[in-house]
């Protein structure tokens, strides 16, 4: 399986090294980088259920379901790109937070949070 800008092991559990990361999410977020024209740094994709993250949660959230992302911005440009392009390509899941921006796919209405 090939992807224009990423890899399958960007999306990798930090902790346990597994990778549930869904293809098609991959494609999209090929969507997005191509949209906003600059790099991307993934800094979290799938997680395991026992990721730190994750485990302190009641319920897993979307990155145990590989249907998320992290990723690092530098600016507010970048944040803002990224933004606007994952409301246009129907992201319905965007938390922006000082140095990166998560991305998902849920099945939900769209929703925006802050961290």
């Amino acid at each position: 399986m090939t992807f224009k800008y990423f890899t399958l092991d960007e999306f990798a559990c930090k902790h346990t090294g597994e990778n549930k990361i869904e293809p098609e999410f991959i494609h999209r977020l090929d969507e997005l980088r191509e949209a906003c024209a600059f790099p991307f740094t993934i800094t979290s994709g799938y997680r395991d259920v026992t990721h730190p993250a994750e485990a302190r949660k009641s319920k897993g959230g979307v990155h145990t379901t590989g249907i998320a992302a992290d990723i690092a911005v530098s600016n507010g440009v970048e944040r803002a790109t990224i933004i606007r392009n994952a409301i246009e390509l129907g992201f319905n899941g965007i938390g922006v937070a000082k140095g990166f921006i998560h991305v998902d796919t849920r099945s939900l209405p769209q929703v925006v949070w802050t961290y």
